[in-house]
């Protein structure tokens, strides 16, 4: 059984950056309603795709929700993950925020996020590159093992 936000998010797969000048009504529709100072889709956007699902389903977001490294200052620490947990990844330049979906055949956690590869998708990332695993201030639940999930075994990237 999925959490409603990890069902709701999953409602946004595909969605994507509109190259060049133009730029996706719905992200930057979340860019208002989040009170964002920018309005375009190519700055980094997985930490408000994380933020515009949580606050569509009314659950309290990160207070610097922008930023993925952020979401290690919210809600419940985790030990290890669960279907539906914010998981906050590093990378070059910065960190990455999505939500825990599965593992692939590999062990890589299939996260299903923003901003991944321009869009919104469900790719696998390397356990290495996690920070840490939050929850938001609801009753966990805990499931035995993660689900497998198909996976090209391909990791994750591009998330700038």
């Amino acid at each position: 059984m999925e959490p409603d936000w990890l069902i709701f998010a999953r409602r946004f797969i595909g969605l994507k950056e509109i190259p060049g000048t133009e730029n996706n009504p719905i992200i930057v529709n979340w860019l208002v309603k989040l009170k964002a100072w920018w309005r375009e889709d190519e700055t980094p956007w997985c930490g408000l795709f994380v933020a515009a699902v949580f606050n569509d389903c009314g659950i309290e977001i990160a207070k610097n929700w922008m930023r993925a490294r952020a979401w290690l200052e919210w809600g419940i620490i985790l030990p290890e993950p669960t279907v539906g947990c914010v998981v906050i990844y590093s990378r070059n330049g910065g960190g990455h925020v999505g939500f825990v979906v599965g593992q692939d055949q590999a062990g890589n956690l299939m996260t299903l996020g923003g901003n991944q590869s321009n869009k919104v998708t469900i790719a696998p990332f390397p356990k290495e590159r996690v920070l840490g695993y939050r929850w938001p201030g609801h009753k966990v639940i805990r499931i035995a093992r993660l689900p497998i999930v198909d996976s090209d075994g391909k990791v994750s990237t591009n998330e700038a």
